[in-house]
């Protein structure tokens, strides 16, 4: 199958996030996150417009070049309103950016919440992964700007908050990879 706005999503993401690496990760480049929140998606069903909006979730909020008008002008009006749900205020410090994420997850739509579970799913994933791999854990840690203990605390809050709105199978993996988390890292999040 050929679906012609996921490819001018995934080339607008690499285009778009060109040069950035994410946190940890080794350096991947930036764009293998919004592209594997696709692949998620895509087997969990979503449809065409939830995987074109995940895939250009971060380009408002990180990429200099894009807005919130260019993307309805490329991808239309109902993908650019999604994207709008998952944009956060950058303006804002860290801590107020993640709590008004936090009070926004009761008022997304259902396509926005299941995007931004997905995306703290990929995140969550991620940073498990390469807690289990390192013999560093602190240096893994010292890449997020809320520590150990804070990333954590704010991470328990987001699937909280999550996990009254998604589908109860897209819950237990939150959770579960929320659990392993807080194991490795010997802290309480709350």
């Amino acid at each position: 199958m050929y679906f012609r706005a996921i490819e001018r999503a995934i080339t607008a993401a690499v285009t778009a996030h060109e040069g950035q690496v994410r946190k940890g990760d080794g350096g991947a480049p930036y764009a293998v996150h919004p592209v594997h929140m696709a692949l998620i998606l895509a087997r969990r069903g979503m449809e065409e417009s939830s995987i074109v909006a995940a895939l250009l979730h971060d380009t408002i909020e990180d990429c200099e070049s894009w807005d919130l008008e260019r993307v309805e002008r490329e991808f239309g009006e109902h993908v650019a309103r999604i994207v709008d749900e998952l944009t956060e205020d950058k303006t804002k410090s860290w801590r107020e950016r993640k709590e008004t994420g936090i009070a926004h997850i009761a008022r997304m739509s259902a396509e926005a919440v299941t995007i931004k579970a997905v995306d703290q799913l990929h995140n969550l994933e991620s940073l498990r992964v390469e807690l289990e791999e390192t013999t560093d854990p602190d240096g893994v840690w010292s890449h997020f700007r809320g520590g150990r203990k804070g990333t954590l605390e704010i991470a328990t809050r987001k699937v909280e908050a999550l996990e009254k709105r998604i589908d109860p199978r897209l819950s237990r993996e939150l959770r579960r990879v929320l659990d392993r988390l807080i194991e490795l890292a010997g802290v309480e999040a709350s």
